[in-house]
């Protein structure tokens, strides 16, 4: 069997992928990956052949957080459809011979690569690393660019119809051109098309629960964590070896407006806890601001292996630093920036395992506010009872019904839970 996963977007989005790719390859399939090239030496030294999909995502990111590239002139439709064509060319060629894919990811991307595996008829499988992605009477969808809601509707339902008409106002026309020079029918609706009537959820139920009843038949598998476990580099040792356990402070593949700025907070306000400091650089490019000892500038480093010995984790609050975190019952403090991380944030202050943190930008006493939650003893003990719960078998569980799945669709028969 021969797997295609598709993933457009952060190094948040290509982690789980990998963790997938992983199970999937024990079990005897052959695995390609489609992902953007800043990612090709991770995907690359996994063992995964990868076909790279357009220009940097790092780049792209930055310029528009930071201010430093302005975005094309074009609007977001122009983009979006460049991105279906972009997505639509890499895939096509990475599928050839392939029985089944998996995307996630930019919408899209997701939509070209949804097309590609209509052209070929082999089976297809949205899945979400957070429940909020996937529409639910339970809660809202987000608010698409230059696409506000109107302020006079509050129902969730409703919300979610408008998103509807607003996905195919941004991102329709572009998928149905695109597939008109392909040979595919037009498509009435966009959002429902990407994620099927049947997606998948990779997120722990303890930390993220999908809620019933709901309109989706959502497929819960759990988080999909690589096998970590890793040494950690040997300075990075000695500094863990020589006092204190530190508190982590990284931002991922996700950069900040004030790099400098918030690594002088994150740093005055750790040490005001009477705290060493243990700093990842990461794609925020965060810098020690002095040569005093007790900091230290972590590059790559396992975090499975790492947050069981620090004092608490301070980050941004993506799916899969959240969940290791939560994993190690490292007590954390989320600072979200954008999309899926003020809901990490909010889980984590519900569960009692740490502080979210309100806004984007921390401030010493906003940070130390944080902070001194975070580290007060019930947290910890709350963040050690709730790594008993969170499970490990989510990439097991996914490359199982996936495996069983194609397997259905290539005897002729109907493959629930992926769409054919």
């Amino acid at each position: 069997m021969r797997v295609l996963l598709m993933a457009y977007g952060s190094r948040g989005d290509i982690e789980p992928m990998l963790g997938l790719a992983g199970q999937l390859r024990d079990a005897g399939a052959e695995v390609r990956m489609c992902a953007p090239p800043d990612f090709a030496e991770l995907v690359e030294g996994a063992g995964v052949a990868l076909t790279p999909i357009g220009r940097s995502v790092r780049e792209m990111v930055k310029g528009a957080v930071t201010g430093t590239k302005p975005m094309p002139a074009e609007g977001l439709p122009e983009r979006a459809a460049r991105m279906v064509a972009t997505t639509y060319e890499a895939v096509a060629t990475a599928a050839e011979g392939c029985d089944a894919m998996v995307a996630t990811g930019l919408f899209p991307a997701a939509a070209g690569a949804r097309s590609v595996a209509e052209k070929l008829g082999i089976p297809y499988v949205f899945v979400a690393y957070f429940p909020t992605y996937l529409p639910s009477p339970h809660h809202p969808p987000f608010a698409r660019m230059g696409r506000p809601f109107p302020p006079e509707v509050t129902d969730n339902r409703e919300l979610w119809d408008l998103d509807v008409e607003n996905l195919n106002v941004l991102f329709g026309t572009g998928l149905n051109a695109h597939r008109a020079t392909v040979g595919l029918p037009p498509v009435d609706n966009f959002r429902d098309y990407v994620l099927t009537d049947r997606p998948w959820l990779a997120a722990d139920p303890t930390l993220a629960p999908w809620q019933e009843p709901a309109d989706l038949d959502v497929v819960q598998t759990g988080a999909w964590l690589r096998p970590g476990g890793l040494p950690l580099p040997a300075d990075l040792e000695a500094f863990l070896d020589a006092g204190t356990p530190p508190v982590y402070v990284g931002f991922g593949s996700i950069p900040v407006r004030d790099a400098q700025d918030v690594a002088r907070v994150a740093i005055e306000a750790v040490r005001a806890q009477g705290h060493r400091v243990l700093l990842s650089g990461g794609w925020a490019e965060l810098a020690l601001i002095d040569d005093q000892d007790d900091c230290f500038r972590v590059g790559e480093a396992d975090h499975s292996t790492l947050f069981p010995r620090v004092a608490a984790v301070v980050h941004h609050g993506g799916a899969g630093t959240t969940t290791t975190a939560a994993r190690a019952g490292a007590p954390q403090v989320v600072i979200p920036q954008m999309a899926d991380q003020p809901y990490w944030a909010g889980r984590v202050a519900e569960l009692g395992v740490g502080a979210a943190h309100e806004g984007s930008e921390p401030t010493f006493a906003s940070l130390s506010a944080a902070l001194a939650a975070a580290l007060d003893p019930k947290a910890r003990a709350r963040a050690k009872a709730v790594a008993d719960l969170v499970r490990a078998d989510g990439a097991t569980v996914a490359a199982q019904l996936l495996l069983d799945a194609a397997g259905t669709a290539g005897a002729g028969r109907e493959a629930p839970p992926v769409a054919g």
